[in-house]
């Protein structure tokens, strides 16, 4: 899968494991295992990212008399996921359209 896409697939997958619930990176890992092949190693450049364009929001919380670092989408997130799913809609029509040209070939 090209690499770009693929980026921008793991991106609005973050920001839709958080649209129920605030989370820290471990269990957004968790949340989305089996759906994404994801690491944290990978997956915190992708918060940070998404923090700087203004997506998320970042915040410490003591759990276990430890500070933990949650995220939690922003408005500006929730438009972003609503505009790919608008993209995805045509790029879904690109592809059927080109599946059905592959097949009958």
């Amino acid at each position: 899968m090209d690499a770009q896409l693929k980026r921008g697939l793991i991106e609005n997958c973050v920001l839709s494991a958080l649209l129920k619930q605030d989370s820290y990176g471990y269990q957004i890992v968790k949340e989305l295992s089996g759906r994404v092949e994801i690491s944290e190693s990978t997956l915190y450049p992708i918060l940070r990212r998404l923090e700087g364009a203004g997506m998320l929001r970042v915040y410490t919380a003591e759990h276990n008399g430890r500070l933990r670092k949650y995220y939690a989408i922003t408005p500006e997130g929730r438009r972003k996921l609503e505009q790919f799913l608008a993209e995805w809609q045509q790029a879904m029509e690109i592809y059927e359209y080109i599946r059905g040209e592959v097949t009958t070939a």
